[in-house]
């Protein structure tokens, strides 16, 4: 898959304002050279488990069809024992991709194949590197001195950025999955499991975001109030992923993608229509790209 047929157009903004620092990418190229992405891994390795056909085979056996799909190298895939839901991307040389044990209990299979697309959409997307960064500055990192270079203007750029990309990710999985199933996702991380959620108004959801918008743009102080409350998080606001990617479900992107998959599920060229091979990346018939 061809990642600028995903990027959310505020992502794509903010990456482009974020490495116009001077330095910036190399900056943090040299700071995880330190050994940051030895440190993390080695971690991660001791202390989780790492899932394959011979480790809880049926957990890991949700990752390869969607890196298949996307067609990127597969991470390798680990689980931890932590009752909160939570999943994230690590690395540069090498990647990985953790899941929660509280992930896992929340989630139905669709759904936690919704939640491994998305960490592969920033795979795919290119987002890794700087999302590890994001990560080590929220961890408390630089009073290590490891990422004191980097301002605190800087490192709010990269919060934002990092926020925006999620907007990203969220495409991909809904390209995978489906757009219901990503909100689906929202809605167990958000309000709970399956039997108090279920029944959730999407539209009405998706509503909150833009009454939010309303009260961050209430004057001067109400806004100021909100670029402190998300300065340092991580990820948009529940309401506003719902929203977003309820908009983009309505676009002719996200159509022509939908049509592309169920073309190739069906061994179709979505141009000439006419029957291909799997193992094809262009139409032999007609030239189109296929994958």
């Amino acid at each position: 898959m061809n990642p600028s047929e995903f990027i959310h157009p505020e992502d794509a903004a903010a990456l482009r304002q974020m490495e116009s620092i001077p330095g910036f990418p190399q900056l943090v190229k040299k700071i995880l050279a330190l050994g940051v992405e030895q440190m993390s891994y080695g971690y991660n390795m001791a202390s989780t488990i790492r899932l394959s056909e011979n480790q809880l085979p049926d957990l890991y056996r949700h990752l390869p069809p969607i890196c298949q799909k996307l067609g990127i190298a597969e991470p390798e895939f680990y689980l931890q024992m932590d009752p909160m839901p939570n999943a994230w991307t690590s690395g540069d040389t090498r990647i990985w991709i953790t899941v929660t044990s509280g992930l896992v209990e929340l989630m139905n299979d669709e759904e936690l194949d919704a939640v491994i697309a998305h960490e592969c959409g920033h795979i795919l997307c290119r987002h890794v590197l700087y999302h590890t960064m994001a990560s080590w500055i929220s961890s408390g990192m630089t009073s290590h001195g490891l990422i004191d270079k980097l301002s605190i203007p800087v490192q709010l750029a990269l919060f934002y950025w990092q926020r925006k990309s999620e907007l990203t990710a969220d495409r991909v999985s809904a390209f995978i999955t489906s757009p219901k199933t990503v909100t689906q996702v929202m809605a167990r991380l958000a309000g709970g499991p399956r039997n108090i959620t279920e029944g959730i108004n999407l539209e009405e959801w998706a509503k909150q975001a833009d009454l939010y918008e309303g009260i961050r743009n209430d004057g001067f102080w109400n806004k100021t109030l909100q670029m402190y409350i998300t300065a340092t998080l991580s990820h948009p606001f529940a309401a506003v992923r719902v929203r977003e990617i309820l908009k983009w479900a309505d676009t002719e992107q996200y159509h022509n993608l939908a049509e592309c998959k169920e073309s190739a599920a069906q061994n179709i060229c979505p141009n000439c229509k006419k029957h291909t091979e799997s193992t094809w990346t262009y139409c032999r018939h007609c030239g189109h790209r296929l994958i």
